[in-house]
């Protein structure tokens, strides 16, 4: 396929995009084949959880009187030390400020990088009773996201 112009896909400066028909949703829990999938995976070597989140304008109950963000952070700085007394960490977390290459990322306003010990050790620590109760605050911000587990692999 050729891209406007003349240029080939790949080409610096080609105007091409390849629409890859797939439909697109964003969620607050994954479901049981989800979970299935994920623990299929390597079982011996960390996992990274790349989190792609997108905030409620305004905040559910309890946290009404919140953002989406505020309630969310409510959960996540309590998250964070519970993760971290689990073995995980958190390698990094930010805000998205612009998608540079394809579309479909606008819904997304914060990214966070989180390691964990093992796929299992993460799904220990998100069916833990601390983290339900926890969550709380996670389900009135959060209006969905990504969730995607990564291994490492050469480039």
């Amino acid at each position: 396929m050729q891209a406007s112009g003349g240029a080939e896909p790949g080409a610096l400066g080609a105007d091409y995009a390849m629409t890859l028909g797939v439909e697109a949703t964003i969620a607050v829990y994954p479901t049981p084949e989800q979970i299935q999938t994920l623990l299929a995976g390597p079982a011996d070597q960390p996992v990274v959880m790349l989190n792609l989140l997108r905030f409620k304008p305004a905040a559910d109950s309890p946290d009404e009187h919140l953002s989406g963000e505020e309630a969310y952070r409510r959960y996540a700085e309590q998250m964070v030390a519970f993760v971290e007394s689990k073995g995980g960490r958190v390698l990094w977390s930010g805000r998205v400020d612009s998608q540079v290459i394809g579309s479909g990322a606008e819904p997304f306003t914060m990214v966070g990088l989180v390691e964990y010990p093992s796929r299992r050790a993460f799904v220990e620590i998100a069916s833990d009773p601390h983290v339900q109760e926890i969550g709380i605050h996670r389900a009135a911000g959060l209006e969905g996201q990504w969730l995607l587990a990564m291994t490492p692999a050469p480039v």
